[in-house]
């Protein structure tokens, strides 16, 4: 019965963990998204992403999910080709302090009171920049991409790892297939 109330608080923590990803998207309006009903993976160009092997699986589990989700099939001669590529890059930001108790030479006496600089605070984090790229088979042109930037999980837990990455992967392939107006 316990678990059961887990499970809501499970769900906040994946939502939250999956609104700190920013995508965007473009597409090829002359595409008729409508006509891709099928899919495979394009091997030489997920052979270039540079993540480990494991995260590879990971990450194409995922997008087979998200895919099949949709109604999608995965198949030997497909309608579109699936390939993705990966970035890193330290993200660093700086907040700037400026409040509390300090010392002023303001008014009458000692000068104390709200006001002065404590100083700013840098925080660096790793970004993983996620790319999806979908490729019309038959024309071998790209004709949607999807990319997602996140923080990276760096720890060892493999349950968080493979979350963070079907979070990143769902969040990308929300926006397909894309709202087109013919």
């Amino acid at each position: 019965m316990k678990i059961f109330k887990l499970v809501p608080l499970f769900a906040i923590l994946v939502l939250a963990s999956c609104s700190s990803v920013r995508v965007t998207t473009d597409y090829d309006r002359e595409a008729n998204f409508n006509d891709f009903g099928s899919f495979a993976f394009f091997k030489p160009g997920i052979d270039k992403a540079k993540i480990s092997d494991l995260d590879k699986r990971r990450v194409l589990r995922a997008i087979d999910g998200e895919l099949s989700a949709k109604g999608m099939v995965k198949s030997e001669t497909p309608d579109l080709l699936i390939s993705i590529f990966t970035k890193e890059s330290e993200r660093v930001d700086v907040y700037n302090n400026n409040f509390g108790w300090g010392r002023g030479a303001w008014g009458w006496g000692t000068g104390f009171g709200w006001g002065g600089n404590w100083g700013n605070t840098v925080s660096k984090s790793t970004e993983g920049t996620l790319y999806i790229d979908l490729i019309d088979a038959k024309t071998q042109e790209l004709v949607w991409q999807g990319v997602g930037r996140s923080s990276l999980y760096r720890g060892s837990n493999i349950d968080k790892k493979e979350e963070k990455i079907k979070c990143i992967v769902s969040e990308i392939l929300m926006e397909y297939p894309p709202n087109q107006v013919k």
